[in-house]
């Protein structure tokens, strides 16, 4: 971050989770490490977008030159807590050929004849590419805990499933950020409410989701252990304020460049002699 920002801290630490955190505890509707309000959330996203455009492109092409590492964003929320405008106004400011996304709906009966992270693993990301699961794989020990889909000793073998996956990424080389964008339950009532207001946003409203709501505190209660029982070093959670989607956005903007940023990557050098190819094109 430079001079010029409403930054005060990073939110690289401030929004990761450390040992005896509670979900409970955490405010919705704060703005952590910035000092600043919606205009300034949007000029921050705006001048970040270059800067997460450059490192994307570094990492892309460090991946066609061999280089194996990548970086994976999981996005994981209750309804309407922001995720697609996460992936439109972050993740859409990078070259979408270097990004690789995948959303994990109800499983197919194909994908329930496998272990749960059958297809999860078809969709990591590939050397050089910025990986998005909006949803994941920790829909099976969120709504598979709330719903009951699964018996208790098999929600508690796949929360053992899921370390070790995550884990095995990162030592592969992927950068494994994983963010919980934690709404408030107004907050929610006010934007499900917004959607049976608008002909435009009928479309995205499922009746579901009140049956969903109407389930707020199992699921609070799903998320905490789910966050407890897969943080890591090598796979930390971020838990971000996602009552002001402004914030939200350009938090997870700062993740992703810290996340790149670690990844130490160098301009891969040429395998010709750049003089030569100036002298042969000017010739030319």
């Amino acid at each position: 971050m430079g001079d010029d920002t409403n930054w005060t801290a990073d939110p690289y630490e401030l929004l990761r989770v450390h040992p005896g955190f509670r979900l409970s505890d955490q405010a919705t509707d704060a703005t952590p490490g910035f000092d600043g309000d919606k205009k300034a959330g949007a000029r921050e996203l705006s001048e970040g977008a270059s800067l997460l455009a450059d490192l994307q492109e570094q990492l892309f092409a460090c991946g066609r030159l061999g280089e194996p590492r990548s970086v994976l964003l999981v996005l994981q929320a209750m309804d309407t807590a922001g995720k697609g405008g996460i992936v439109s106004h972050v993740i859409g400011s990078m070259n979408p050929g270097g990004v690789h996304y995948a959303g994990f709906g109800k499983p197919t009966p194909e994908e329930l004849a496998h272990d749960f992270l059958w297809r999860v693993w078809r969709e990591v990301p590939a050397a050089g590419q910025v990986g998005v699961f909006d949803r994941s794989h920790y829909e099976d020990v969120l709504i598979g805990r709330v719903r009951k889909l699964a018996p208790p000793e098999e929600i508690e073998r796949r929360y053992g499933a899921i370390a070790a996956f995550e884990n095995e990424l990162a030592e592969s080389g992927t950068a494994v950020v994983k963010v919980m964008l934690h709404l408030g339950k107004d907050e929610q009532k006010r934007r499900l409410a917004s959607r049976l207001e608008r002909p435009d946003k009928l479309w995205k409203f499922n009746p579901a989701d009140v049956d969903e709501r109407l389930l707020w505190d199992e699921y609070q209660e799903a998320y905490q252990m789910a966050i407890e029982r897969t943080n890591s070093l090598q796979a930390p959670w971020f838990v971000v304020p996602a009552d002001h989607k402004w914030y939200a956005r350009a938090a997870v903007q700062q993740l992703l460049i810290r996340a790149m940023q670690g990844l130490h990557l160098e301009w891969p050098p040429p395998d010709y002699d750049v003089e030569e190819q100036k002298q042969r094109l000017a010739a030319s």
